[in-house]
């Protein structure tokens, strides 16, 4: 199931950009960051529901917003990419 998510993250203190950091972190271990808040996610329920826990566990709600975008299994003919940036397969093979 691929996921959109995004965040905004309150930096205006020492933990709010230490906070910035531990969710920018885990979304790159689990996603695709496409844009410098937003990550694309292709990942199974079970999976997706372990990285939305972790998330929730940085965040201070009260300042800060996480967003999740569902767009399902049928993902490929809801995305468009128009631009400059380069895009990516995330069903494509991952050279590490």
């Amino acid at each position: 199931m691929m996921v959109l998510i995004s965040y905004d993250v309150s930096t205006i203190t020492p933990e709010g950009r230490m906070r910035l950091r531990k969710v920018a972190k885990k979304c790159q271990n689990h996603a695709q960051r496409v844009q410098n808040s937003v990550f694309e996610a292709d990942l199974d329920y079970s999976a997706f529901l372990k990285l939305k826990a972790a998330l929730l566990q940085i965040i201070d709600k009260g300042q800060d917003s996480l967003r999740f975008y569902y767009l399902g299994n049928n993902w490929e003919r809801k995305i468009e990419h128009i631009g400059a940036k380069s895009t990516y397969n995330p069903e494509g093979v991952i050279i590490l």
